[in-house]
């Protein structure tokens, strides 16, 4: 069982930066992707950015440019800098890591952005 703790979730105006964490109770090494979805009131979640074990990223195309995802496996943590914040990147955050292709979710953190 792999568990997962998000923070860094905040109030930012528009235009301004948050930076997610994502600590892991076990070795990042034996982590496969890692990645954070979100969700929005009365909306699905979905795939902000993931990251594979040997740094290949990917991201949403609603943040590319935007958004960062790292990842830092000796810490077991994963982090995404969020920068040029929009109003509509307000949701509640989600850390999601594959092992053994099995999903684990943290319980998110909220990230509210106002115009």
């Amino acid at each position: 069982q792999v568990q997962l703790a998000e923070s860094g979730g905040d109030l930012v105006q528009a235009g301004g930066s948050l930076r997610l964490s994502c600590a892991a109770s076990e070795s990042g090494f034996g982590l496969n992707a890692m990645g954070w979805y979100r969700q929005a009131p009365g909306k699905q979640r979905e795939l902000v950015a993931s990251i594979t074990r040997d740094g290949t990223t990917t991201y949403a195309d609603s943040v590319k440019g935007r958004f960062t995802i790292s990842r830092d496996n000796a810490k077991n943590t994963v982090y995404l800098q969020m920068d040029s914040l929009k109003p509509e990147d307000t949701a509640v955050y989600y850390c999601n890591a594959l092992r053994l292709g099995v999903p684990y979710w943290g319980k998110g953190t909220l990230v509210t952005v106002s115009s």
